[in-house]
């Protein structure tokens, strides 16, 4: 244990309410070795680094000053609530971070009073906040009851609309709410857009601790310390653009920004909110994400998300790759594709790493397109660009393209509009769990009329499937791929155009067919493996498309086999429904053909790793194996020969 920091009185903090026998000064010494501890357990666990590391201060403030879990702080994303689960009697299980059995990366409300709200996508939590504000105000009932309600929101997540209509229902209600803005110029990437450059410009322009709050005759609300000098400024900010009028309009009292590392700034403010704020007010920090640990501080991504490291030197220990990312090998043919192509363009919503257009971004700056948070702009404008001539990518993870579905709808599919969208992070992924996996995708984009989906069963397909959507014209495609490294393929020079809806055999057998949709493909050959040593030579194939179906090569395996097995990393609804939609109308299974469906189970998987997600589904090679035995009758394994 002597490698764990030394943390005398954070020792002495089981529950929030400890920090209010500490002095301020006391309560510098818990954030130091609270930043210490996180630290620590990242350096074991891997995760979200930088972002809880700047909101250590404010973390502290926060359950210093309010009372929870009867105040409700919402942490907006989640990634920064680090600190907040030590200081919430987890502190105990805190290097169990996104482990199975262990703590969720994010906030999660079956895991702790103190999380009264799940986040793991932005900008949700001010409309959480004024849920519970209002609730608050119509007699609602907590088992910890319901009292201030904060909102910890940052610039980042400010982008996405569901942050402004929130603000204006809430500028709307007046009801006490507080919304903290955690400006640190930071979301994953560096932020973009007018909202960011009009924050930036506040910043620049107007000194901490907004003294123009005078002129709006706030000035009670300003701590003793301030209200001098908020006097003194009032007259020169008479004629002054005011730096909170965007804010203000929306109905918001406006206070900052204040340094939000500083708990002589963070403490006499938050306890005036506390005592005085009567209708929806903003406090705009100021942070620096990664703060006081060096390696994160000097990461280009302030340390966002990291694998295990060495505390001492920052030094990531990740296992030595043996084959690219599906990520890097979209990322890199989308370039080589677009030297030969000035149409198309790359759409990504604030994720130009984690999508692979950074190297894009880097290539052709002026036809990469980082939207900010804000997928349902970017789909649409994808939609536009489109039906401006353009050959738009618009890349983003499966669960993040949930926010775009009613735009896929109506301005793509609808419209028929030839977008080409990238689905990253198709299926379990791993540390993040539930709300990161990319489990309805299938369904929710085959269900769509005109709409061609694919899956890659390997990294070379992927590149296959690239060309494809470059060269697709006739409405929206789609192409989804997993998180990680590929299997291993060799990878062609350039990718090979695909017909459309037309699916491929791997390995020619009899009594069952296997037919994979997407990477599961490794996992049925090595079940094929398994069943030769039985007597079973399985027939495989490898769909490539959900949607059109290749009719041709379902009818002809459904005809000359006992048994068909369908494979997908989906949930119900998908690949499977569409297959056994396809062999209902055509009678199919009037003639007796046995028919499974492997999916997704109808349960949120937790956090594990993805072996371990895949094994809790039922999809890994021994599961699928059982199935083709059972589905045959061979129902005992090393009893029966089939």
């Amino acid at each position: 244990m002597s490698d764990r920091p030394n943390t005398p009185l954070l020792d002495l903090v089981n529950r929030p309410a400890d920090l209010k026998q500490f002095t301020d000064a006391q309560l510098h010494q818990v954030a130091h070795e609270l930043r210490s501890e996180t630290v620590s357990a990242v350096s074991v666990t891997g995760g979200h680094l930088g972002a809880g590391l700047g909101v250590v201060e404010l973390t502290t403030a926060l359950h210093a000053v309010f009372d929870t879990p009867r105040d409700k702080i919402i942490w907006d994303v989640g990634h920064q609530c680090y600190p907040h689960k030590i200081l919430t009697e987890r502190r105990d299980r805190i290097r169990t971070l996104r482990m199975k059995d262990g703590l969720s990366g994010f906030t999660k409300r079956s895991e702790s009073p103190y999380d009264p709200f799940g986040a793991a996508h932005s900008s949700t939590s001010i409309s959480a906040a004024l849920g519970f504000a209002v609730a608050r105000d119509l007699g609602g009932v907590t088992p910890e009851g319901l009292g201030d309600a904060i909102a910890v929101i940052g610039d980042g997540s400010m982008s996405a609309g569901m942050a402004f209509e929130a603000m204006n229902n809430a500028g709307h209600l007046n009801k006490r709410l507080i919304v903290i803005l955690n400006d640190n110029e930071m979301s994953i990437a560096p932020p973009v857009g007018a909202l960011s450059n009009y924050l930036s410009r506040i910043y620049a322009e107007e000194p901490f601790h907004d003294l123009k709050a005078a002129a709006k005759g706030a000035v009670s609300l300003l701590p003793e310390p301030f209200r001098e000098g908020a006097k003194r400024a009032k007259d020169m900010l008479k004629g002054m653009a005011m730096g909170g009028t965007l804010f203000e309009e929306l109905g918001f009292s406006y206070l900052g920004p204040i340094d939000g590392h500083d708990l002589d700034q963070l403490l006499p403010v938050l306890r005036a909110v506390k005592a005085k704020a009567t209708g929806p007010i903003l406090i705009h920090v100021l942070t620096k994400k990664g703060k006081g640990y060096a390696p994160a501080e000097q990461a280009r991504d302030k340390g966002h998300a990291t694998a295990k490291f060495d505390v001492v030197t920052g030094e990531q220990k990740k296992a030595p790759s043996n084959a690219p990312s599906y990520t890097s090998v979209f990322g890199k043919t989308l370039v080589e594709e677009a030297a030969r192509d000035d149409k198309i363009v790359a759409v990504t919503a604030a994720m130009p790493d984690g999508t692979g257009l950074n190297l894009f971004a880097e290539r052709y700056p002026s036809r990469c397109f980082d939207v900010a948070i804000a997928e349902q702009h970017g789909v649409t404008f994808s939609a536009a660009l489109a039906a401006g001539g353009m050959k738009p990518f618009c890349a983003m993870y499966s669960t993040f393209l949930q926010r775009g579905y009613d735009q896929v709808v109506h301005d793509v599919a609808i419209q028929r509009l030839p977008v080409r969208f990238a689905v990253d992070r198709a299926g379990l992924v791993g540390a993040d769990g539930a709300t990161h996996a990319g489990s309805f995708d299938i369904a929710y984009l085959a269900n769509l009329p005109g709409m061609v989906v694919m899956a890659a069963a390997d990294e070379a397909e992927l590149m296959h499937m690239v060309a494809t959507a470059v060269a697709y014209d006739d409405g929206p495609i789609a192409f989804r791929y997993p998180r990680g490294e590929g299997v291993g393929v060799d990878l062609p020079e350039r990718g090979e155009v695909l017909e459309i809806g037309k699916g491929r055999i791997i390995q020619k057998g009899a009594r069952v067919a296997l037919l994979s949709f997407g990477t599961r493909l490794a996992e049925v050959q090595k079940a094929a493996e398994a069943l030769s040593a039985r007597g079973i030579t399985p027939t495989i194939a490898d769909a490539r498309f959900a949607k059109p179906l290749d009719r041709d090569l379902i009818l002809d395996l459904a005809a000359n086999h006992e048994a068909l097995i369908t494979i997908e990393e989906g949930a119900v609804g998908g690949f499977g429904s569409h297959v056994a939609q396809l062999l209902a109308d055509e009678g199919v299974f009037d003639e007796g053909l046995k028919y499974r469906s492997m999916v997704l189970p109808d349960i949120f998987i937790d956090q594990a790793s993805p072996a371990d997600m895949y094994a809790v589904a039922g999809m890994d090679a021994e599961q699928i194996e059982a199935k083709v035995l059972s589905i045959l009758g061979v129902t005992t394994i090393g009893e029966k020969r089939a």
